[in-house]
């Protein structure tokens, strides 16, 4: 049922690194196909992306993680990567991966980062 599953959370001290990972069911083909991006949502504020990278590639980041943040995609794993450094406190949220597979994408249930020292 679950077709997106989110790990690598959890807390991090400001100016340090996680690396979040989103795996796709293998029941999803074609996987390379995709746009796929990386959203957060803190608490009291909308959910916003952070980055989205496509079948080819291409990526385009919020300007608030341009520098700090990489995405990167394994298609053989049907995986999607967020390489995050030098983190910072606002960065704290639930961050979901979201594929898009069709109207709305399908969604991750989202991995906690928390920053703070």
């Amino acid at each position: 049922q679950v077709q997106l599953v989110e790990s690598g959370g959890g807390l991090a001290q400001p100016g340090g690194s996680l690396r979040l990972s989103c795996a796709a069911s293998t029941s999803i083909f074609n996987f390379s196909r995709y746009f796929a991006g990386w959203y957060r949502q803190a608490p009291g504020k909308q959910r916003g992306l952070v980055v989205g990278i496509g079948s080819g590639g291409t990526t385009n980041y919020a300007d608030s993680v341009r520098g700090r943040f990489a995405i990167s995609r394994d298609n053989a794993k049907k995986t999607v990567y967020l390489q995050m450094s030098s983190l910072r406190p606002r960065d704290a949220a639930v961050c979901c991966c979201n594929v898009a597979l069709g109207p709305g994408g399908a969604w991750g249930q989202g991995t906690q980062v928390t920053v703070s020292s």
